[in-house]
């Protein structure tokens, strides 16, 4: 265990250009811009064990969309770019319903209460019946959205990549509400993903800001700069909030930052507790009083959530593009570009186990519940894993 590791620069010429490559969608393969650590030799504690495997339509598409699954009970629920919805026991594998929306799905998709809602690259807004597949409604926001539409009791929330966001009722899509923010020229390919709860949203921004919103009104409560610009070229100015914030049961909130800084909140008010000079594009982890963030060139740091303290840190799968991280029994589940699926011991920071599912690479964070990981790689293929011991 390290404690102290000095934060080195992570923004590097190169991911200048990967950063160009990922607004214009045109990173051919889904390689990185610069060169992977090798993968080495450990010593594995823990083993990754197919349970079963599904072919999901064509997959994610050469522009990569984020369409992760998702799960709620006994069933996951999966997609492809090319609209193909399937319904799959957790257990078996075993397809419960298979549809064909017929349009470009650009969201991952969201699990919750007897629906399952998504979004498409015209700007619409699905709610499917997560018992038969049928559609329950359709709605069009003002543009594509790339991010997981996330819902409270009474609204599914929804932010689109011009930089708006609205509220949907959850039973009639009928719009209540649009908040609209300023958008800077240059933005990372992508949105964050609001953070709703019942009275407010929680909203990460392009442009640094994050912002609270009345979810009665859409009316902003607070707005504070999370990422400040700096430096002579676009490129080197993007300070997306591409995450999505995390709020603990006391009420305290992290939000992860490109080109900025981990920022831990008191959620009413916005008063900073503490921050970390960390660049990070992903959703981070809230593990009990440990904070799990994965850096813009992959190095793996566990923070105390109560401080911003560095606990540990992994630099063993730096720069190979590693999913927002997940957390299945103990240990942290990754996956990287090349479809390997990695295990980090979640207290010590060694990785513990690995396995791969597909050489397509996998480019969005794995479901997990208890022991149990459902990853999706990039050409489809959804594997579903079990964790032993």
């Amino acid at each position: 265990m390290t404690f102290g590791i000095p934060t080195k620069q992570l923004v590097r010429a190169s991911l200048g250009a990967l950063s160009l490559a990922l607004l214009v969608g045109c990173a051919s393969k889904g390689e990185p811009a610069y060169t992977p650590k090798e993968l080495r030799s450990f010593d594995e504690t823990s083993s990754l064990e197919t349970q079963w495997d599904r072919k999901v339509g064509d997959g994610l598409g050469h522009a990569r969309y984020p369409i992760a699954p998702s799960r709620e009970g006994d069933t996951v629920f999966a997609a492809d770019v090319e609209g193909v919805v399937m319904a799959m026991d957790a257990t078996s594998g075993d397809v419960k319903w298979e549809i064909d929306l017929d349009t470009t799905i650009s969201s991952a998709l969201t699990a919750i209460a007897g629906q399952v809602y998504l979004a498409t690259g015209n700007g619409e807004v699905i709610a499917l019946d997560q018992g038969d597949g049928s559609e329950e409604w359709r709605s069009r926001v003002s543009s594509e959205v790339l991010a997981a539409p996330q819902a409270n009791q009474q609204l599914l929330v929804v932010q689109s990549v011009d930089g708006r966001v609205t509220a949907l009722d959850r039973a009639t899509g009928a719009e209540r509400w649009v908040y609209t923010s300023s958008q800077p020229s240059l933005t990372l390919r992508g949105t964050g993903t609001p953070m709703v709860i019942d009275p407010v949203s929680f909203v990460g921004l392009a442009n640094g800001r994050l912002a609270t919103l009345d979810n009665r009104s859409g009316q902003p409560l607070w707005e504070m700069q999370i990422a400040t610009p700096q430096g002579r070229s676009e490129v080197e100015r993007l300070v997306d909030l591409s995450g999505q914030p995390i709020i603990s049961p006391d009420g305290r909130l992290f939000v992860t930052s490109y080109n900025g800084r981990v920022v831990a909140l008191e959620a009413t008010q916005g008063d900073v507790l503490w921050e970390a000079d960390l660049s990070s594009r992903h959703t981070p982890i809230l593990v009990g009083d440990f904070l799990f963030v994965v850096t813009d060139d992959s190095q793996v740091v566990a923070l105390d959530a109560n401080s911003g303290r560095e606990i540990w840190r992994n630099d063993d799968l730096e720069d190979r593009w590693l999913t927002a991280p997940a957390f299945a029994d103990g240990r942290l589940v990754f996956g990287d570009f090349e479809g390997y699926v990695h295990l980090i011991d979640a207290r010590e920071g060694d990785i513990v186990g690995r396995t791969r599912v597909h050489s397509s690479g996998i480019s969005v964070r794995p479901v997990t519940e208890g022991s149990t990981i459902h990853v999706q790689a990039n050409n489809g293929r959804l594997e579903t894993l079990e964790v032993t011991p």
